[in-house]
């Protein structure tokens, strides 16, 4: 019986820490992961365009070489300091989701057959067009390019 009430309290006590924060962080605190409150999307794009032109290569995280989720992974957390998932179907998975006519500027748009099977990833800049890792480097292209088809949109926090 003490064994059972011992087990309750840890978890008791587990539950509470995760409901607060470890090291009294609130959870809110933890949606951006940066120590500067202005989760700015000029942020991030001053992060991506900077990165223009490297180059590409399967697995790469920067800072000079780049896959697509690698990309993203780096420009969030260099522009705002939020470490987000590493791959692009990890990314799809875990962030909101977004329609096409209610994406914004710093969203994540996604690639690939379907929404199980997400291939590639890009950081939405505006006017119809992403910064993306792709074969030919980091650029800027077209969201409808004829060679991608487009299975969805996530946003990953809210910027201003």
């Amino acid at each position: 019986m003490k064994k059972i009430i011992l087990h309750s309290i840890v978890l008791a006590s587990l539950v509470a820490l995760f409901i607060i924060g470890f090291g009294g962080k609130s959870a809110q605190a933890d949606t951006t992961d940066s120590t500067d409150s202005s989760t700015t999307y000029s942020s991030i794009y001053k992060v991506a365009k900077s990165k223009l032109g490297s180059s590409y290569s399967w697995g790469a995280v920067g800072p000079n070489r780049f896959d697509c989720s690698g990309f993203t992974s780096y420009v969030y957390k260099k522009g705002i300091g939020k470490t987000i998932s590493r791959t692009a179907q990890a990314q799809y998975n875990k962030y909101t989701h977004v329609s096409y006519s209610n994406i914004k500027k710093g969203d994540l748009v996604f690639f690939g057959y379907s929404k199980s099977s997400i291939s590639h990833v890009g950081l939405y800049v505006g006017d119809g067009k992403m910064i993306d890792a792709q074969n030919r480097g980091v650029v800027k292209e077209a969201v409808k390019a004829p060679w991608w088809h487009a299975v969805g949109y996530a946003r990953v926090t809210t910027l201003s």
